[in-house]
């Protein structure tokens, strides 16, 4: 998605990415990494103070459409002793 196709409502925080998909953040942080979604420089005078979610924003249609997909890996169980 080219970043001129975008509103300006659809870049969100990663936390307002975690509550609208339900996907982890450090899923999301995953995908940018690898480049299946676009990492966007966030406001600097919103996160003056606050953790790092707040200084990287993503596009929610991304993240959406790479939701779809997304399947949580079970955990496994501990060995019995």
């Amino acid at each position: 998605m080219h970043p001129t196709q975008l509103y300006p409502d659809d870049l969100v925080y990663e936390h307002e990415a975690v509550a609208a998909t339900g996907v982890p953040g450090p899923v999301i942080r995953q995908w940018a990494r690898r480049g299946k979604i676009q990492r966007f420089a966030g406001n600097p005078r919103k996160y003056a103070g606050h953790g790092h979610e707040y200084k990287t924003m993503y596009a929610l249609p991304e993240i959406k459409e790479q939701a779809r997909t997304y399947r949580p890996t079970p955990q496994r169980a501990r060995r019995a002793a």
